[in-house]
């Protein structure tokens, strides 16, 4: 899911790049590549890969932690139930799975 909504989000740049705004072009290149990434460590968590286990423990904390980040700094981010549940509930739901997951497995 959250690949998906990373691919969205570089979909959606495109277009701003070609109305004149060329860095929306990096930005949504930059969205879409990190959606493959994750679509990748998804393949090797699904393979019980545990160097993808880590990985994604890494890049959903990363996640969690620039969620907080925004949250907490006024800098013009949305603070929706949206924001709040793809943003910060979703990573920690992963987070909790892969705990989860690893307990039973190991």
């Amino acid at each position: 899911m959250q690949s998906m909504l990373w691919t969205v989000a570089g979909l959606s740049a495109i277009p701003f790049a070609l109305a004149g705004e060329v860095f929306m072009l990096g930005l949504g290149l930059a969205s879409l590549l990190i959606a493959l990434a994750t679509c990748l460590l998804a393949i090797g968590v699904v393979w019980r890969r545990r160097r993808a286990r880590r990985w994604v423990f890494a890049l959903e904390i990363t996640c969690a932690v620039g969620s907080l980040i925004l949250l907490l700094l006024p800098i013009g981010a949305n603070h929706g139930p949206v924001a709040l549940m793809t943003n910060l509930a979703l990573p920690v739901a992963v987070i909790l799975l892969l705990r989860k997951q690893g307990e039973a497995f190991s």
